[in-house]
């Protein structure tokens, strides 16, 4: 690092020697924050249930071997995610960064939501939340130091039409992100979550190719378009280094101004 850019304080968002988990990372935004976080010096440990998914992500990232690790686990299975995390820290040492990011989403009217589609909204979006949170917590609280980041949604804070559930969990999302960093703020972690507005994912994939909908998203979104997932790279560098050190409980909207605009 030059001399200049020391004296810009670009040092702060260095995470080189620092290791980040994030779940559900073998495509779309997990995927791109893997990227990322790599490219800022982290060693990223991918995330999946798919073994074999998680083995083409890392060789397409096509980063040093040190620095991509596998660690396929369930997130909402409670004693598979402790498990996991217990495992990977007594054999390679801390886990310094936790994205949360794993996520689902089904569309339905509300009168007619399947019962079963609403739980599993639950399990993956919000239990696993907690699952993977706290197991990697009780490390990070150990060391006096962790940064946690929750993956929320435009739909923390909006609703629409055929996605009640999702919005319920996304919500939750805030709130337990808040109670993290409530309760956990004393032991020396940062808890905050990212909430992004429509971006380009497979998990948008039916409203990216519809037109109508994307012509509405144009005129409801200030900035006129999709996000890129690339763009949420720089929030989740933000939370996990050090230019965040007291920042806590906080929910940073990326969504083109959509939360900020009638």
């Amino acid at each position: 690092m030059t001399q200049g850019n020391q004296g810009m304080g670009l040092e702060l968002f260095d995470l080189s020697g620092k290791t980040a988990l994030i779940t559900g990372s073998s495509q779309g935004i997990g995927y791109a924050l893997a990227r990322g976080l790599l490219d800022a010096g982290a060693t990223v440990i991918l995330n999946g249930r798919d073994a074999a998914k998680l083995a083409d992500a890392a060789a397409s990232l096509e980063a040093p071997e040190d620095r991509i690790k596998q660690l396929p686990f369930d997130v909402t299975d409670h004693d598979a995610a402790r498990a996991a995390i217990d495992g990977f820290e007594a054999d390679n040492g801390p886990i310094d960064i936790l994205v949360n990011n794993a996520g689902m989403q089904h569309r339905s009217p509300l009168e007619d939501f399947p019962a079963d589609a609403f739980e599993r909204l639950l399990q993956v979006n919000i239990a696993s939340v907690f699952h993977v949170g706290q197991a990697a917590a009780r490390h990070m609280i150990e060391r006096g130091a962790g940064k946690i980041i929750n993956i929320a949604s435009v739909q923390t804070s909006l609703a629409r039409p055929g996605i009640a559930p999702y919005t319920a969990t996304k919500g939750a999302v805030g709130n337990l992100t808040k109670g993290m960093a409530t309760d956990w703020a004393k032991h020396g972690l940062q808890c905050n979550a990212i909430a992004p507005g429509y971006f380009e994912t497979p998990l948008n994939a039916a409203l990216v190719a519809d037109p109508e909908f994307s012509a509405w998203l144009a005129k409801r979104t200030p900035a006129g378009r999709w996000g890129k997932v690339e763009e949420l790279v720089g929030a989740c560098i933000f939370l996990a280094s050090s230019a965040s050190g007291f920042v806590n409980g906080h929910v940073l909207y990326v969504d083109g101004g959509i939360t900020a605009s009638l």
